[in-house]
């Protein structure tokens, strides 16, 4: 969304209030201002809508003992924590980012993996791209669109297109959250055994098709 520079006759005193309130919220006088202005006339900015799904996010991982959330109000990101069915039980860390356009797509989904397994590594490598396959085999047919992938340097990303119908923050939020909940309880399987290839595509099918938003 475009900003216009503007001047605006202000009381001293409510511009220190106003300072100190953006302070403690970890923002700007311009960017607080703007949210008090929108709010006033109804009208939800993109840096409110991104606000409202990532804290929505963060709500409905709470009770979850497998990811953990982390998130700074009035910032554009999130990440989630979670530990590996694996030996030592090496720490996985989901980072969900959001845009404030959404010509293209609305952000993306990073899996950043620190380890010095090899075998780990192989194995984990081995599932991101079974996860590209899979995704470009059962999503990209109902999307139309093709998802962006990369892999590199310890981290797995993938794009999040337009979602395939309009959503509130809500939906979106619980669209994300299930998606991240799925990989990582199948991520999990993989690495342990309990999963191959078949029951991994096999789950991603039946949750893609019952998904009541997909990006």
């Amino acid at each position: 969304m475009p900003k216009t520079l503007y001047s605006l006759m202000l009381n001293d005193e409510v511009v220190r209030e106003v300072d100190l309130l953006a302070h403690r919220l970890g923002t700007n006088r311009s960017n607080l201002i703007n949210e008090i202005l929108a709010e006033y006339v109804n009208y939800t900015t993109p840096e409110k809508r991104i606000n409202d799904v990532l804290s929505a996010i963060q709500e409905l991982m709470q009770p979850s003992e497998d990811l953990i959330p982390f998130f700074a109000p009035h910032t554009y990101s999130m990440s989630l924590k979670s530990s590996l069915d694996y030996k030592y039980r090496p720490t996985i860390k989901y980072e969900v980012e959001l845009n404030k356009g959404y010509e293209e797509n609305i952000g993306t989904i990073t899996v950043l993996f620190r380890t010095q397994s090899p075998m780990l590594i192989e194995s984990m490598t081995e599932f991101f791209r079974l996860w590209v396959e899979i995704e470009q085999a059962h999503l990209t047919p109902l999307l139309g669109v093709k998802t962006e992938y990369a892999l590199y340097d310890g981290r797995f990303s993938r794009s999040l297109a337009r979602p395939d119908r309009d959503c509130t923050s809500n939906e979106l939020a619980s669209a994300l959250a299930e998606y991240i909940r799925l990989f990582d309880k199948l991520l999990k399987g993989w690495l342990s055994g309990r999963y191959d290839a078949h029951a991994v595509e096999a789950a991603y099918y039946s949750f893609i098709r019952n998904s009541k938003v997909r990006f």
